[in-house]
């Protein structure tokens, strides 16, 4: 059974550097890669009741590098799912921007060896047409309801009670209100922030299954971390 839900968001992208926004799948800048590593030495000093056994990562190539260097230093997996890709606003989709369309699994493996691709499959993929607010927060509800028990039926649950998802800030943002079931909150997570929930086993209907520890830390990051929220996109 899963105890523990670590969710961070990405390093700092290369794109934000020479300002090129128009490769919307661009790897992370040397800062980002620094920033990597920051969060992988964090989780790497953690208890080993802590530390996660398993990794769930965006298929975008910077969520994929961020998750690869703790993979490697935890010597743990990582699963790919395209359900827990990038969010584009409905703003954008007005604006007839093509977005990226992630490979599988399979084809991203040949330059992310860490991924295991026969154990895992996607749940979903998400549309590239644009997405508001409130379908962005449905997107991760649904998510959450349908991820947790697939893990705890499909992997092992003795092994895997500790799952890091790896991806970006507004999925970030929607995972965060849905497990603290406000939807409304404000959420702004930075650059390799961590969020951490731990299941309250002896939850009642009117209490919350997972409770919160930490929301957005990011006192391990080095460097600019970048913070977004919705509302400066909106």
């Amino acid at each position: 059974m899963i105890q523990t839900l670590y969710i961070a968001r990405h390093g700092f992208r290369s794109s934000w550097i020479n300002g090129d926004r128009s490769d919307r799948n661009d790897s992370l800048s040397e800062l980002g890669l620094k920033q990597a590593h920051d969060l992988a030495s964090y989780l790497v000093s953690l208890a080993e009741d802590k530390k996660p056994t398993a990794i769930f990562s965006s298929p975008f190539h910077r969520c994929l590098q961020t998750s690869q260097l703790t993979s490697i230093a935890l010597n743990v997996p990582i699963y790919v799912d395209h359900w827990i890709s990038e969010w584009y606003s409905d703003l954008t989709a007005s604006k007839a921007i093509k977005q990226p369309e992630p490979p599988s699994a399979d084809i991203l493996r040949a330059d992310f060896p860490e991924i295991d691709a026969d154990a895992w499959s996607s749940l979903w993929y998400p549309p590239s047409t644009g997405e508001n607010v409130s379908q962005i927060t449905e997107r991760m509800s649904t998510f959450l309801s349908r991820f947790i028990p697939k893990v705890e039926s499909t992997l092992s649950p003795a092994k895997h009670e500790r799952i890091l998802l790896v991806t970006h800030a507004a999925p970030v943002i929607a995972l965060v209100r849905n497990l603290l079931h406000e939807t409304e909150s404000r959420v702004k997570p930075g650059c390799c922030s961590i969020s951490e929930f731990e299941r309250n086993l002896d939850f009642e209907s009117e209490e919350s299954e997972w409770v919160p520890i930490r929301i957005g830390d990011c006192a391990h990051v080095s460097g600019d971390i970048r913070e977004w929220g919705f509302e400066d996109y909106y």
